[in-house]
């Protein structure tokens, strides 16, 4: 087969304590999972079904260990917030999975962090319109490497924090989750075959904030990982 023009890139996350790589497919975030995020959001945490919204695959920072990435202060925004959250790496497909079955389709977790020009995702949510200018540009998903399921299991609590230039700004527990990861990936696939490759970024604590350039971004969740950029 040849192309009209050269093929993009596969994009990757590194697997940690591997050389191997995870190819990325599809992004999906989950919002507003958990209630004081929801409550700083203006919005009302009663545990309603999950809603989600999508970024590109190419939206992926690959970030080693040990190791602070600067990553662009995006353009056309004037209130760039950060966000910290466990991310799910699916490997097995499926379709109407159960809660009970999901745990099989999970390869394994990472930390993330969901980028986001708040300005924009505010002025289109108050038009009704689609996010995707606020949440879904380039490089508004920085990632840790992920860890397999054989080496971390399947976490149901555990702190997660993020911090800029030393200070905590976002605390909390995946405990906290008012959509479990098994809830989230039942939930998820009626209405989308989950195919290896995907991620599912599973919300954010509270304490979102603006950064600005120079700003150095640090966060991790227990027992998976840590996260560090710095603000270009």
């Amino acid at each position: 087969m040849s192309y009209v023009i050269p093929p993009a890139p596969i994009p990757t996350v590194p697997v940690a304590g591997s050389t191997e790589t995870f190819p990325v497919r599809r992004i999906y975030c989950v919002g507003r999972n958990y209630a004081a995020h929801a409550r700083e959001m203006g919005s009302d945490p009663d545990r309603e079904p999950p809603f989600f919204f999508c970024k590109p695959a190419d939206a992926v920072v690959p970030v080693a260990p040990g190791v602070t990435v600067d990553v662009a202060y995006p353009p056309q925004t004037a209130n760039y917030h950060h966000e910290v959250e466990l991310v799910v790496a699916i490997g097995k497909r499926g379709r109407n999975i159960s809660r009970e079955a999901a745990g099989d389709h999970v390869w394994g977790y990472a930390v993330g962090f969901d980028m986001t020009r708040r300005d924009l995702q505010f002025a289109l949510r108050d038009k009704g319109r689609p996010w995707e200018l606020g949440k879904a540009f380039d490089q508004s998903a920085p990632i840790a490497p992920i860890v397999p399921v054989s080496r971390c299991g399947h976490p149901g609590a555990g702190r997660v924090w993020l911090t800029v230039n030393g200070k905590t700004k976002q605390e909390g527990d995946l405990a906290d989750l008012i959509w479990s990861v098994p809830e989230t990936i039942a939930h998820l696939s009626q209405y989308f075959e989950l195919c290896p490759g995907d991620l599912i970024f599973t919300g954010t604590p509270e304490g979102v904030g603006p950064v600005v350039k120079g700003d150095l971004v640090a966060g991790g969740v227990a027992g998976i990982g840590e996260l560090s950029i710095r603000i270009a």
